[in-house]
């Protein structure tokens, strides 16, 4: 069954459906009035519904029922990224969403090949949060992940002021043989609460950047003995997060 984020009208106890999604629903999936779509309101409830008018334009949906569950972590989680080569965000986006990441801030590391183009940034920006929203309807999750624009490395500090856990993915740490920070980092989060984790570029972060990080607040660690490309760490980071978090409890 087709899954849709939407604006809800409570009064109404219909959701409003338009743009992109409106037409893949008229012209793609060649649906029509009484069929049943799931919805998610903006506030993440989720409800099966029935189609009642179909437009170019416009697609209405009364709710029949709504859902019980949640599918959410138990906690907020941040991916950081360097800007990586080629399309490894959008793959990190994709996957991070369906593994349950809350937020991506891509950053602007001194390694980072790729230099950011301020001209094609709202392009980039809209293609990012486009592929964050289809992975999110594909996973059945009940919020689409904020995707926010590249940020540099003073501006990740203020940024992360407000997060409970603040750890730094480094090789370094791998090598070094590093192996408690993460584990304890997962067991002392709460329900509700909020982890961000900063990963390297492709080609890793600087000595300055760790430590400049580290003055303010964040902790190193290794994910393991084993050394992991800029797109698996943080797949690996929310896995040990869903286990830790929700098969362990």
């Amino acid at each position: 069954m087709q899954r849709y984020f939407a604006k809800f009208s409570p009064e109404e106890n219909r959701f409003f459906i338009t743009g992109e999604d409106c037409r893949h629903i008229e012209r793609v999936m060649r649906m029509k009035e009484k069929d049943e779509i799931i919805c998610v309101s903006e506030d993440q409830r989720t409800a099966l519904c029935s189609i009642v008018q179909i437009s170019t334009d416009e697609v209405i949906a009364d709710v029949i029922q709504w859902k019980e569950g949640n599918v959410e972590l138990p906690i907020d989680v941040t991916i950081v990224s360097g800007l990586p080569k080629g399309d490894k965000l959008e793959w990190i986006i994709q996957k991070g969403t369906e593994l349950g990441a809350a937020r991506f801030i891509p950053f602007t590391a001194v390694r980072s090949v790729v230099k950011w183009d301020e001209k094609k940034a709202d392009k980039k920006l809209s293609r990012w949060c486009k592929i964050a929203k289809e992975a999110a309807e594909q996973s059945h999750r009940n919020r689409v992940p904020e995707v926010c624009h590249p940020v540099d490395v003073q501006s990740l500090i203020r940024l992360s002021e407000e997060c409970d856990v603040k750890l730094i993915a480094y090789e370094e740490q791998a090598r070094q043989g590093e192996e408690k920070v993460l584990a304890s980092s997962l067991k002392q989060l709460e329900k509700g609460g909020s982890l961000l984790v900063v990963f390297g570029p492709d080609g890793g972060l600087t000595e300055q950047e760790v430590g400049k990080l580290i003055e303010n607040g964040f902790v190193a660690c290794g994910f393991g003995p084993r050394i992991l490309r800029t797109e698996t760490a943080p797949l690996y980071l929310l896995s040990a997060v869903s286990y830790q978090l929700e098969l362990l409890r």
